[in-house]
């Protein structure tokens, strides 16, 4: 029971300092290039344990492909490449707290959800007007050119994209294996346009192992599978209440790694982010399905 209760709050804490983690590697590997050393690291992590594991097949195994590709190539690329071309920690993870809300408000077309309410709609442009506030005030929260920010919001839409294919077409399996074939699928995707783009030097500094070691054992190997415990116990709900955290939170934690300061409008524009994200979150479970509407598994 009370691994059940504190799931959530280590979930969100171990996901916020990834976007810290991705800045710290990034000096010292390219954008995909450190994206290929990551899924290699989780693949050789998760080997020993593919002994007899049940595979997906059929169905199963064409979802876990295209969720794949999704999230974990295009999303995380996304979110590599918005942080090198100048985007913060903070920043990121503001524009990413947004799509609890995006799910919300798409989901009644693609899993049958009850359409959002005004709650949902209020949230939405408290979050907006707190992004507004935060990147105004600089410090924490900075966006260098469009490149960064154009990178944040595709990487908003791929993972708005990835929770609702796994709402609609999610099914259970075993955690092991869904886990080899997401991280293969996303190296085999990765691998090659990381060649094709980039020079693929690596310094084998400090910041790199640092930023690597965190990125695969408590990004990749200890949120994710978090997430997929949570999900089977029917936690998802609690998860995206939570999620407001992320903003704040990856801002104290880039504060304390990096010293990248938060002036006092950056906080305001957080807390009033969170707030929206937070409101937008209960207007959406508080509302009730439509009567062709999922039920939750």
């Amino acid at each position: 029971m009370a691994a059940a209760a504190l799931a959530p709050a280590v979930f969100v804490l171990l996901w916020s300092g990834g976007f810290t983690a991705v800045k710290l590697a990034l000096p010292h590997a390219e954008p995909l290039t450190l994206q290929v050393l990551r899924y290699g690291l989780v693949l050789l992590a998760l080997a020993p344990f593919a002994w007899r594991r049940a595979w997906p097949r059929g169905a199963a195994l064409r979802h876990l492909v295209v969720v794949g590709l999704v999230v974990q190539f295009a999303y995380f690329a996304c979110t590599n490449l918005a942080q090198a071309h100048g985007i913060s920690p903070a920043g990121l993870a503001l524009a990413i707290a947004l799509q609890p809300i995006l799910v919300a408000l798409l989901a009644a077309r693609v899993a049958g959800d009850a359409p959002p309410g005004p709650r949902v709609w209020l949230g939405l442009g408290c979050g907006m007007l707190g992004c507004a506030l935060a990147i105004l005030s600089g410090g924490a929260v900075t966006v260098l050119g469009w490149l960064g920010p154009l990178f944040a919001l595709i990487a908003l839409a791929t993972l708005t994209a990835g929770a609702l294919l796994e709402r609609r077409a999610g099914r259970g399996g075993d955690l092991v294996a869904a886990n080899l074939v997401l991280y293969a699928v996303g190296l085999a995707a990765t691998l090659p346009v990381a060649a094709a783009t980039e020079t693929m030097r690596v310094t084998w500094a400090p910041g790199l192992v640092a930023g690597l070691a965190y990125l695969v054992l408590a990004n990749s190997l200890g949120a994710i599978s978090l997430l997929f415990w949570m999900l089977r116990r029917g936690e998802a709900a609690r998860v995206s209440s939570l999620f407001f955290l992320v903003p704040p939170l990856a801002a104290l934690i880039a504060w304390g790694v990096l010293g990248i300061p938060v002036p006092p409008l950056g906080w305001a524009g957080l807390a009033v982010a969170a707030a929206g994200v937070a409101l937008a979150n209960r207007g959406a479970r508080g509302e009730p399905r439509g009567e062709g509407g999922r039920h939750g598994r």
